[in-house]
């Protein structure tokens, strides 16, 4: 009966809402996400590779873009695919194994984004306003601590949450007013008082969203006031147009984070929530290869070679 605690072992699926609830607009709606999710793998995918065999592309810069890229493939998958299922499923169900592994992934993903995001800009500032000790400051053992530190903070961060979540009984409504399994929607299916679970997420969101914000703004404040003092306006506009394009990821990220997770319990599970997730769980990481990336002329030319390759060793096998 709706209304009733009932605890886990009771509890063996939880009913996923999804994106949009009508009917009508189900295979328009899988087609235009199943292209989304396709180009971001893709473009992903083609950094990851030009990286991987383009020795000019052997800098840090590009080390973390690779990670990164790697970081959305896997961030993208842990939402996209089940909501491609959820469009075409008569019965929009989840196991709670797999809502438990779902939301413990995305916000593992979610957290090393933040902290990625914050090594990168970081990077960004040193070799803009430092860049005569660029390659000493951002050695090899630097970058990699960089890295595995996001990863070790990501994961912390969402065992806290998960476990926290899930420790909680739930009553009989088992409906998900959202597209994945997330803390907020499922704090609203809790019996029992969830202000230790939210008190701990705004700790946590303050030290992992907005603390990484900050130090990404001071990264990027630091590297305008460099640029302001570039006497030449050609150099200027094009570090600039750069980073600016960096920021606005940075914000579509952030900004949408930020107000996800720094709400009242009264206010989650209005519809717009599953809209404002869209732009950082799905849109940001499309948006990512082609902003960060794809148009940098070192990329660029480094995915046309290996296209090239790859064409000219076809025909050369089919002609054999």
């Amino acid at each position: 009966m709706y209304g009733v605690p009932v605890n886990h072992s009771t509890v063996r699926e939880f009913i996923l809402v999804g994106l949009w609830e009508n009917p009508e607009l189900q295979f328009l709606l899988f087609v235009v996400f199943l292209c989304i999710y396709i180009i971001t793998m893709i473009g992903n995918l083609s950094i990851i590779v030009a990286y991987k065999f383009s020795p000019n592309l052997q800098t840090p810069m590009y080390f973390f873009l690779a990670n990164f890229s790697f970081l959305e493939i896997c961030y993208i998958s842990t939402t996209v695919p089940k909501m491609l299922s959820g469009f075409t499923a008569e019965h929009k169900t989840i196991s709670v194994e797999g809502c438990l592994i779902q939301m413990f992934f995305f916000l593992l993903l979610g957290g090393t984004e933040c902290y990625l995001l914050a090594s990168m800009a970081y990077d960004r500032y040193i070799a803009i306003c430092h860049p005569l000790l660029y390659f000493n400051i951002m050695n090899k053992g630097v970058c990699i601590q960089l890295i595995v530190g996001s990863w070790l903070i990501g994961t912390i961060n969402s065992l806290i949450h998960t476990y926290l979540t899930f420790t909680l009984p739930f009553c009989g409504g088992i409906r998900i007013d959202h597209f994945y399994c997330d803390i907020s929607p499922l704090l609203n299916l809790a019996c029992s008082d969830t202000w230790v679970n939210e008190t701990v997420l705004r700790v946590m969101c303050g030290c992992v969203i907005l603390g990484t914000f900050l130090l990404t703004l001071t990264s990027y404040i630091l590297i305008i006031v460099t640029i302001l003092k570039i006497h030449s306006i050609s150099g200027r506009n094009k570090v600039f147009s750069t980073c600016s394009s960096h920021f606005m990821v940075v914000m579509i990220f952030y900004g949408s984070a930020t107000f996800m997770y720094f709400r009242p319990k009264l206010n989650y599970g209005t519809g717009q929530d599953r809209f404002i997730s869209i732009m950082y769980a799905v849109i940001a990481p499309l948006l990512n290869p082609f902003i960060y990336s794809l148009r940098n002329q070192q990329v660029k030319d480094a995915v046309r070679k290996l296209i090239y390759i790859i064409i000219g060793t076809h025909r050369c096998n089919t002609f054999l």
